[in-house]
């Protein structure tokens, strides 16, 4: 059974940092592309980043939070994170991980696997 377990969540003001990690089992991670996605109130849910399995581990990120985020993974470790600098309060939403990202013309479109969520707020 695969599980992707996101932690890292909180609360912070604007122009602060978190780091948002995800804890992957019961999946070959190393072959899979994975990702983060988000959901805001009222909101769809949508692409935020996502780094590809091959070893160079290509990276895609939305524009909006293009130079802000940093995707990253540990094969070794079955970890997946998302470094988030300069935080804005339109960051505000729920990250989830996912498993197995399509991207199509560098935007993840669609994932097999997801997480639970990770609560992110950010203060004004």
């Amino acid at each position: 059974q695969v599980q992707l377990v996101e932690s890292g969540g909180g609360l912070v003001q604007a122009g602060g940092s978190l780091r948002l990690s995800c804890a992957a089992s019961g999946l070959t991670f190393s072959v899979y592309t994975m990702g983060w996605f988000r959901q805001a109130p009222g909101k769809e849910r949508e692409f935020v980043a996502a780094i590809s399995f091959s070893a160079g581990g290509e990276t895609y990120y939305a524009h909006s939070v293009k130079g802000r985020f940093t995707v990253s993974r540990d094969n070794a470790k079955n970890m997946l994170y998302l470094q988030m600098l300069s935080l804005k309060p339109e960051d505000t939403a729920v990250y989830y991980c996912a498993g197995g990202v399509t991207v199509i013309g560098g935007v993840a479109r669609r994932a097999n696997y997801w997480g639970q969520g990770t609560q992110v707020t950010v203060s004004s």
